[in-house]
């Protein structure tokens, strides 16, 4: 099934989310993707955890698509492009090399996360261009860790959030979005990543679910 998208406005802006777990700012031609967490199978299996090779192409190709959807001008990851120090391994650098010799005239910013200053510096040749929180750019502070910013709408992710649909005999976590007065979280873009925040919705915030390749929003 093709991954779907819904636009919405939020803080006066319009947003594409994606089904594939990013956002896409139309006016700035500007895509978001928080919590790839590349290398993390190489990190597992290199801390002697047997987990199978595959979420680093699976990652890339997911990127693939997006660009050729919305056509990008800028990428920007909310931190945590890399997972562990074990990230920077041959084999998923060199895909990341690849991957960017395809968007060679794509800008690629990564607002860098906790776990990229554990896994270290990214090599130059990759033209990635590493910032510090908040990095604004239109009406957006671009942040890894939700917090507030004076006069900007904060766009985060860390928390990779995630909320519970139940019936009375099952249940199912699913990824969304949440967009709550002053800054909104992506979910987790990483297909080897898990999901944290489960509680319901806070005063005034806006939720929408990731379910069966479609953003819906979550009713009051």
């Amino acid at each position: 099934m093709k991954p779907n998208s819904l636009a919405i406005d939020i803080a006066g802006q319009r947003l594409v989310l994606s089904s594939s777990r990013a956002c896409f700012d139309p006016a700035l031609r500007a895509l978001f993707i928080a919590d790839a967490h590349f290398g993390k199978d190489a990190v597992f299996r290199a801390r002697g955890i047997p987990v199978p090779i595959g979420s680093t192409a699976d990652n890339l190709l997911r990127i693939d698509r997006l660009i050729a959807e919305f056509e990008p001008a800028t990428l920007v990851f909310l931190g945590d492009l890399l997972h562990a120090r074990e990230s920077l391994s041959t084999l998923t650098i060199d895909a990341l090399h690849a991957w960017r010799v395809r968007h060679a005239s794509m800008r690629v910013v990564l607002v860098e996360g906790n776990h990229d200053r554990h896994a270290g510096a990214l090599p130059r040749t990759l033209d990635v261009e590493a910032v510090r929180e908040p990095w604004l750019i239109g009406a957006w502070a671009l942040c890894h860790h939700p917090r507030a910013v004076d006069r900007a709408y904060v766009l985060a992710g860390h928390v990779h959030p995630v909320y519970r649909i139940a019936t009375r005999t099952d249940s199912v976590r699913v990824p969304c979005f949440r967009f709550g007065i002053d800054r909104g979280v992506l979910p987790a873009f990483g297909s080897f990543t898990g999901g944290a925040r489960e509680t319901g919705r806070v005063a005034g915030e806006r939720v929408f679910l990731v379910v069966q390749e479609r953003v819906i929003e979550l009713q009051s």
